[in-house]
């Protein structure tokens, strides 16, 4: 199904202090209207107590194209140690909880694992203004990443900072931009047919704001195709 559009354009961004590399890759699929259709047949259920929506295993096929496309520039942009690369999670998404519904680890940022080789990829399939995918700093520990060596020190800085002044309150809703516990060290805006690439150990989040349709529709809603790619030895 994946088809690599003529016009691909390829960026490389480096956040905060670490320069931890971002890719952003616009006009990915030559045809992201066969996706738009393929997730319209989809079942979307949630399968996940963190992330705040539903979701639908994308295409085998998506996935088997998109590293047969993108496994040498991955190699090189994020120095991976083999080219050996594997989709671990790949389906459709879609925000759809409410703001005031959010738990509290849906309202900072957060990493997928600290596992040092270990990517995501962010394939936004809406339109309009329906948000993107901001990296952050926490401030009191100074971390952009969580590797092994900075989780202990991490999760006792969270734990301090529990129940303190600055934690956002329950209506405080998707975190947008700079916080009293987190500062934002860049965003990259959601785009039609936009890929971003960035490593899972990275303070991110997700983008949601006014303009977000949070709707289970994969037609109107904030449809992305959510990926993890693990690097074997």
């Amino acid at each position: 199904m994946l088809k690599l559009a003529p016009q691909m354009q390829l960026q490389v961004l480096r956040l905060g202090q670490e320069q931890q590399p971002v890719l952003v890759v616009d006009h990915f699929h030559a045809r992201p209207d066969l996706l738009l259709q393929d997730a319209g047949n989809q079942q979307f259920a949630a399968n996940s107590p963190y992330y705040p929506g539903v979701r639908a295993a994308a295409p085998e096929a998506y996935r088997q194209r998109f590293l047969q496309s993108l496994q040498s520039t991955l190699c090189q942009v994020f120095a991976l140690p083999s080219a050996n690369l594997h989709f671990s999670v790949c389906h459709y998404s879609l925000v759809t909880t409410a703001p005031d519904q959010l738990k509290l680890l849906q309202r900072i940022p957060h990493f997928d694992t600290t596992e040092p080789h270990a990517l995501a990829a962010v394939h936004y399939l809406f339109q309009g203004n329906q948000g993107g995918t901001a990296f952050y700093r926490h401030r009191k520990t100074g971390f952009e990443t969580i590797d092994e060596t900075r989780t202990e020190a991490y999760y006792r800085a969270l734990e301090s900072e529990n129940g303190g002044p600055d934690l956002p309150p329950a209506d405080a809703g998707y975190i947008q931009g700079d916080t009293a516990l987190f500062s934002q060290l860049g965003r990259v805006d959601g785009c039609f047919n936009r890929l971003v690439l960035y490593r899972r150990k990275l303070l991110h989040s997700a983008q949601i704001g006014p303009d977000t349709c949070l709707s289970a529709d994969p037609r109107q809603g904030r449809l992305t195709i959510s990926s993890f790619i693990d690097c074997l030895p």
